[in-house]
């Protein structure tokens, strides 16, 4: 009897562990490591270098798209492609105006969830321009009218302490050089489908950003019910707070995959 016992204890310890080990497997390959990011206007791509670096070492597949900023069309489109080659579920995240692509974009199958730094996130036929004037512009804002070609920049004389205050001024000078030539009708062209209604969302408040009043952030994520997180720092919070702005990444991606 005894013998007899030890076997069936046995036997009960490998199936239990044979279970455990394929929840564990099952886990991992529900597990969502694909992360896609949007820049914004008045930049470019590289300025995500540092949430790249942080996630990369955590074992996230890392793709940045560089929008060419024509139109909303035109970055949508170069966004999906970027989702198109993803190897299964996604988080999408987007700076800025880059908010409003991904809100397009993010119908995508392969699109999990959504993550919003300091960005535009508006609702079926509104456009980014809809928000932006909801509140009058910080005396330190420095985006400028349209010039004779439609293109939107921002005041060189504006740019360190409206976009990124709390980076240091080579850094904004750099920035400022290589930003990409924004076309304003862009801003202005309103979203179809939002995805945020269909979708997990996060999204990150930069409490000092003098480019997108906090509140107008606070007041766009209230009425989505997006999850928010209060981050100190810029309109480029995504630069100077990498490790913070990741975190709320890497959350999304993990509390998308359990549910």
């Amino acid at each position: 009897m005894k013998k007899q016992t030890f076997i069936s204890t046995l036997k009960s310890g490998l199936i239990a562990l044979v279970a455990i080990l394929f929840l564990a497997t099952a886990s991992n390959a529900q597990a969502i490591k694909n992360v896609v990011l949007v820049h914004g206007a008045f930049a470019d791509g590289s300025g995500y270098k540092g949430i790249y670096e942080v996630l990369t070492k955590q074992g996230y597949h890392v793709t940045i798209v560089q929008n060419p900023l024509t139109s909303l069309e035109d970055d949508v489109a170069a966004t999906k492609l970027a989702l198109d080659a993803q190897d299964g579920p996604t988080i999408l995240a987007g700076h800025s105006w880059g908010g409003e692509v991904i809100t397009q974009a993010g119908n995508h199958p392969k699109v999990a969830g959504l993550v919003y730094i300091a960005a535009f996130q508006p609702d079926n036929g509104e456009s980014a321009l809809t928000w932006f004037q909801t509140m009058k512009p910080a005396p330190e804002n420095g985006v400028l009218p349209p010039d004779e070609k439609g293109i939107v920049y921002y005041d060189k004389a504006k740019y360190h302490e409206g976009f990124c205050a709390d980076l240091s001024k080579e850094d904004a000078d750099f920035m400022y050089s290589s930003q990409g030539a924004f076309y304003g009708k862009s801003f202005a062209t309103p979203v179809t489908d939002a995805a945020w209604r269909h979708k997990p969302t996060y999204g990150i408040v930069a409490t000092e950003d003098k480019s997108i009043n906090p509140e107008i952030q606070h007041n766009m994520y209230k009425r989505s019910n997006t999850k928010v997180t209060e981050i100190k720092g810029s309109h480029a919070v995504y630069i100077s707070q990498p490790q913070k702005v990741a975190a709320v990444i890497m959350q999304a991606a993990k509390e998308v995959a359990a549910k």
